[in-house]
């Protein structure tokens, strides 16, 4: 069983940049692929960027493209999520996820982290 905590959200203005953390533990982490989905209030969970095991190649959801960068560093045992640029819009809460393929991760993760909430005021 792997254990994914979360870190780094807060309160930042319009145009300003957050990096939110995810550590996991438990298990064989290194070996999942891993991701970042959010839900705003009101709206369903949506996914927003997976990367795979090795940390090679990453996927984006069209509304992040160009904005925000998710990486990991598999010395330190972390994955993270750089976010520029932030709008309004994405204000939600953060969860991190991780999966056996980035493409079980982008739809139906086995594991998942308690959130983190990013507020983006205007």
């Amino acid at each position: 069983q792997v254990q994914l905590v979360e870190s780094g959200g807060g309160l930042v203005q319009a145009g300003g940049s957050l990096r939110l953390s995810c550590t996991p533990s438990g298990g064989t982490p290194g070996g999942y692929a891993m991701g970042w989905f959010r839900q705003a209030p009101g709206k369903e969970r949506e996914f927003v960027a997976a990367i795979n095991w090795s940390g090679k190649t990453t996927h984006y959801a069209d509304s992040v493209k160009g904005r925000f960068t998710i990486s990991r560093d598999r010395s330190e045992n972390k994955m993270y999520l750089q976010m520029n640029s932030l709008r309004p819009e994405d204000t939600a809460v953060y969860y991190c996820a991780a999966g056996n393929t980035e493409a079980l991760v982008m739809t139906t993760p086995r594991f998942w982290g308690q959130g983190t909430q990013v507020t983006v005021s205007t």
